[in-house]
């Protein structure tokens, strides 16, 4: 990974870097078929970025046709798997090649710190990137024990054409955990990023081309989701939907599904994810520094956000304390500067949304013990990071994901009744506990109904294990992990008969 760059230097790339505004279909850049536009605005000062292709029924038919064209005819899907992986390895080098332009440019959009883009949003892409293109000629079929009369093999073979529809919160390394499986295994590929952050996802589609991805097959829909998601959703030639986003939206894909051609459907989806902190949890700093990472980084626009704390009461304020003393190490501000580990809030909508849940906050009797306020001194979307403390696990900042940087924490007495809030949610995405006991922490942990449950840190695991949800989190798959190669492919029993018996009949 290259070095991090001076905000002088990233403030110069982002003064003369060239926005991609067009659809990427069938290998090229081109303009809504009505001509259709939509504008796209930097959430760190409210000013326009940039005008983008918004893509309607049409658009969405004409890529399928492409893709279809393509997979059909094989110049990707019945490719030999070593082929596509240097394909995809020569993608990710140009992506290496072009990171800081990327970084800046999805920063722009998404008011996301630069220094996170480049220290764990890029990378992480990359390593995903690499990693499904090296399982493409190591994945081995099976054959099943049919005796000496048959030969039954097990067979993957890819879907077909694959939908993408992407979150705005991580916008490159959510395309990586998409496009590195689907590509791997053959795919043709429709990807619809989010209307705020869209700008990545077409540049990165005129990489995939420069590396060699034959036409037609890695295609990029700007626009709105009523209307391009919602066609990709119902398309009776696309063959799967992998969406990330929030569980309502989910939802609708699922039905959009049982409307149209019973697609595969795998959704991520939202989380109100617990951190339960025992009274046993040995280095209550280091204890800390996981919590504060796990709801403030990416200004908590983040689904597997630790966003409820569950502490005992005997070690609560001792981790408040030091909790209060990280956030001294977590600055606001400009996010091209890399000195800034929180930036702005996406949207205006989103912006109001948090305010929104801080009052309710306030409202509810829970005790505000930093933050709550927005940045007034700034035009863009900042919002100070915010705790509750006293947070009962009725209300409504406990029960409902705010994706935005506030944390609640409740006070147990226990960690029976620790477990106990933190399974009372409708969702399941990721948790975390902490204590010094490993009986405790075995037993918490598989009591948690949850997709991730990590011991004694705060993560999602690696690129080698499957990240998903139970219960409202997720459905369907998982991404990352050979798991999500898999589930871009259909599995196929070939059956053959090898028994003597036709051939003794025949010359009889």
């Amino acid at each position: 990974m290259s070095s991090l760059l001076t905000r002088d230097e990233y403030g110069a790339i982002a003064r003369s870097i060239v926005m991609p505004s067009g659809a990427f279909i069938d290998g090229k850049a081109c303009a809504a078929s009505g001509g259709e536009t939509f504008e796209t605005s930097n959430p760190s000062t409210g000013e326009q970025l940039n005008s983008l292709a918004a893509c309607q029924q049409a658009d969405v038919d004409l890529a399928v046709a492409k893709a279809r064209e393509a997979f059909e005819d094989g110049r990707w899907s019945r490719c030999h798997p070593s082929e596509r992986k240097q394909v995809l390895i020569k993608l990710a080098k140009l992506i290496r090649r072009h990171q800081h332009e990327l970084a800046v440019l999805e920063s722009l959009e998404s008011g996301k710190p630069i220094f996170d883009i480049e220290t764990i949003d890029i990378p992480e892409s990359l390593h995903c990137l690499e990693w499904h293109a090296e399982t493409a000629d190591k994945i081995y079929d099976q054959v099943a024990p049919s005796g000496d009369d048959a030969v039954a093999m097990i067979v993957r073979e890819p879907i077909g054409v694959v939908g993408c529809v992407l979150p705005w919160n991580f916008p490159i390394l959510m395309l990586a955990w998409k496009i590195g499986p689907a590509l791997a295994a053959g795919n043709s590929v429709i990807v619809k990023p989010a209307e705020e952050t869209s700008m990545t996802a077409l540049k990165i589609a005129e990489l995939a081309s420069e590396a060699g991805l034959p036409r037609g097959v890695l295609n990029v829909l700007p626009g709105p989701g009523e209307i391009t998601g919602k066609a990709i959703g119902l398309h009776p030639d696309i063959d799967m939907v992998s969406f990330t986003g929030s569980t309502e939206i989910g939802r609708r894909f699922l039905e959009y599904s049982a409307q149209s051609n019973l697609k595969r459907i795998v959704l991520e989806c939202g989380g109100k994810n617990p951190c339960i902190v025992l009274e046993d949890a040995e280095d209550l700093d280091t204890v800390a520094a996981h919590a504060t990472q796990a709801v403030f980084w990416n200004m908590g626009e983040n689904c597997s956000s630790n966003s409820r704390l569950i502490v005992h009461e005997k070690i609560k304020d001792a981790l408040l304390e030091r909790i209060l003393q990280h956030l001294r190490s977590w600055p606001t501000g400009n996010p091209l500067d890399p000195a800034n580990r929180l930036g702005a809030i996406v949207s205006k909508n989103q912006y109001d949304r948090i305010l929104g849940y801080i009052k309710k906050g306030e409202e509810s009797g829970a005790k505000l013990v930093h933050g709550g306020k927005a940045r007034e001194e700034t035009a863009g979307y900042f919002i100070e990071p915010t705790i509750f403390d006293n947070v009962s696990p009725d209300s409504a900042i406990a029960r409902e994901e705010i994706f935005g940087p506030v944390l609640a924490i409740i006070t147990v007495g226990s960690m029976d009744e620790a477990i106990r809030v933190a399974n009372d949610t409708p969702y399941g995405l990721t948790a975390s506990v902490f204590t010094a006991n490993v009986k405790r922490a075995h037993r918490a942990a598989r009591q948690i109904r949850a997709g991730t449950v990590t011991v004694n840190c705060y993560g999602e695991g690696d690129i080698s294990t499957p990240f998903g949800g139970f219960k409202q989190s997720g459905f369907g798959g998982r991404d990352n992990s050979i798991h999500a190669h898999d589930q871009y492919t259909e599995m196929k029993t070939i059956w053959i008969d090898v028994s003597d018996s036709h051939m003794e009949s025949s010359t009889d």
